[in-house]
């Protein structure tokens, strides 16, 4: 008797696991959810370098040579505008997340600045 329920929990677990791995979404579809979506925007250098000064000097530089952070002043040869919106919002390594300082307007602005440097 105890042999037959034992099975049958295994079965049962078995039905429960394969049910789980066609259901749950995949490790490039959390990915996708996770990354943010840049605001479209319209370049304002000006306001750009003023946000950079206040918010990135301290840690890559006055002329973005780097420092504490890496140099940005060939970001836009490495990344693209989207690809700097999502480090800048989320953080990367020792780069906290600004998501919660700029508004996501301003950091799409400071993305599309960065990305022109090459």
């Amino acid at each position: 008797m105890q042999k037959w329920i034992m099975s049958g929990l295994f079965f049962a677990a078995c039905a429960f696991a394969v049910v789980l791995m066609f259901t749950l979404p995949g490790k490039s579809e959390v990915a996708e959810e996770n990354k943010p979506t840049m605001p479209e925007v319209v370049l304002d250098a000006a306001s750009a370098e003023a946000t950079v000064k206040v918010s990135c000097i301290s840690c890559h530089g006055d002329q973005l040579q780097g420092g504490v952070g890496p140099s940005l002043q060939q970001e836009g040869g490495q990344h693209d505008a989207g690809q700097i919106f999502s480090i800048v919002t989320k953080g990367r390594g020792q780069m906290p997340s600004f998501k919660d300082k700029l508004a996501p307007e301003e950091i799409a602005n400071v993305a599309l600045w960065l990305s022109e440097k090459k």
